[in-house]
């Protein structure tokens, strides 16, 4: 079992801790689900494991075909080893299909199909409740270079391109998924590779045929079997089997945790 070093930040799904060489770190995978920015909480036993794999399957896939990203490679049911960014303070969300915050900001039908890949802008902040922000503001605030913005909006297009590809073949529709990027010095070159994660808790799966939700909008929404729905993506991707419960975890129903008011 590989060694931790210390804690060098705790997310809302996610723990980083210094990793075994210089320039890695150590994902972990927490249980906890979060939505509306931190005012809604709970804990989904299991929820971690099944992001790790899935996560790891869809990076390994972008790796191979030609997509940098930040996996080294998977430890166990609920970390990865990485390598360190520095973190681009951007959420870059990707659109297929108008749903959730675009539909109520404009008053766009619920389910309409966009004629062509809509790339939105956030800025990583919680305490501001990751505001959304143009194009010049990333530029004017040297959050990102042009150069650097232009390549990224390319790897968003390229990484959708793939992904609808991979979830079509299974029978599932991505409506729209988030991306964080960061820089990294490879062979005294610095570069922009993916990083972060690729899961249900920042994707919209549907299934093609019903549109039944298979994504981290259970939670949103209190629509229940949460873990079911991550476990029905994991299986159809082939990572776990039609008969597998990942054993290893027991998963149980979720634990509302109590939101002290400020």
């Amino acid at each position: 079992m590989m060694n931790k070093g210390k804690k060098l930040y705790e997310g809302k799904a996610k723990i980083l801790y210094e990793g075994p060489e210089k320039g890695t770190a150590i994902q972990h995978f927490k249980d906890d689900a979060t939505a509306f920015n931190n005012l809604k909480k709970s804990t989904v036993e299991g929820k971690g494991v099944l992001n790790n794999r899935i996560s790891e399957h869809i990076l390994n896939n972008l790796n191979q075909i030609g997509i940098k990203t930040h996996l080294i490679k998977r430890l166990n049911m609920r970390e990865q080893l990485i390598k360190l960014v520095e973190i681009i303070p951007i959420e870059f969300i990707v659109r297929n299909i108008a749903t959730g915050s675009l539909t109520k900001r404009l008053g766009i039908a619920d389910g309409t199909i966009l004629s062509q890949p809509l790339i939105e802008y956030s800025y990583k902040n919680d305490e501001l409740g990751d505001p959304l922000i143009a194009r010049e503001h990333i530029i004017e605030f040297n959050w990102a270079s042009n150069i650097e913005l232009k390549l990224i909006n390319d790897l968003c297009l390229r990484i959708n391109d793939f992904m609808q590809g991979m979830f079509r073949g299974v029978g599932i529709k991505l409506v729209d998924f988030k991306l964080e990027f960061g820089r990294i010095n490879i062979d005294g070159k610095n570069e922009i590779i993916l990083a972060d994660e690729i899961s249900p808790d920042t994707c919209r799966l549907w299934d093609v045929l019903s549109e039944k939700k298979l994504d981290k909008d259970r939670f949103r929404k209190d629509l229940g079997n949460i873990i079911q729905g991550y476990q029905e993506v994991a299986r159809r991707l082939g990572i776990i089997h039609e008969e597998s419960n990942i054993s290893e975890v027991k998963f149980g129903k979720p634990k509302a945790v109590k939101i002290k008011n400020k």
